[in-house]
């Protein structure tokens, strides 16, 4: 009898959500599959259903932005191996979600062919990364390494001072006061090698440019 799968699909498309649906299932007969159209109601599924065996997952959603998704939910669920399916095929980005943790990369691109057998690689336990857009960019692979050192709640921060609010605004929506948010933008600095906000801010922007 053959094993069966939980499987979360995380997309804001529904076009392509329906997809990716049709393809799961040509790809794994009998898979539970559930769905998600932004962060916050992925977040809301993992919370009320057992973890699942694999969470495919798009980079640009409602409440995630570029990388933020991805370290988000390793730093939470670091035991759910997460495939990212995004339009973005540049190698930079497929290096940095790599580095960030992800079990695989599969092109938006692909045809039901390369999707079926990428997901078949993925449940039988072996990363799935296209060779061709796995080429080694040390540039973006020192990038995607101090971005990686960042704490969940430090690139929180980060983000949140990419959006160009103040400190005062960040304690007061992250709820905690205004000498730790000067903390972590110490550590941030620190951890990026830079030594003000516009210089951290410049540095995510080029990890996000084509996410």
């Amino acid at each position: 009898m053959e094993p069966s799968y939980t499987i979360i699909i995380a997309d804001d498309h529904p076009l392509f959500r329906n997809a990716l649906f049709q393809s799961v299932h040509m790809a794994i007969s009998g898979a539970n599959l559930l769905e998600a159209d932004s962060l916050e109601s992925l977040l809301s599924l993992l919370e009320k259903s057992e973890e699942p065996d694999l969470i495919l997952l798009d980079l640009k959603m409602p409440g995630a932005n570029g990388m933020s998704g991805l370290i988000h939910l390793r730093a939470d669920y670091p035991d759910i191996p997460i495939v990212v399916i995004s339009a973005s095929e540049e190698p930079s980005i497929v290096s940095q979600v790599k580095m960030h943790g992800a079990f695989g990369f599969i092109p938006k691109s692909s045809d039901m062919r390369a999707l079926i057998s990428a997901l078949n690689q993925v449940l039988e336990g072996e990363p799935y990364f296209p060779a061709e857009l796995l080429v080694d960019s040390n540039e973006s692979n020192d990038l995607a390494e101090k971005i990686a050192t960042l704490t969940p709640q430090q690139y929180k921060v980060l983000g949140m001072l990419s959006d160009g609010l103040l400190n005062k605004q960040i304690a007061y929506d992250l709820n905690v006061s205004e000498a730790t948010i000067k903390a972590h933008m110490t550590a941030i600095f620190r951890k990026l090698g830079v030594k003000n906000r516009t210089q951290a801010v410049i540095l995510l922007q080029q990890t996000e440019s084509d996410s």
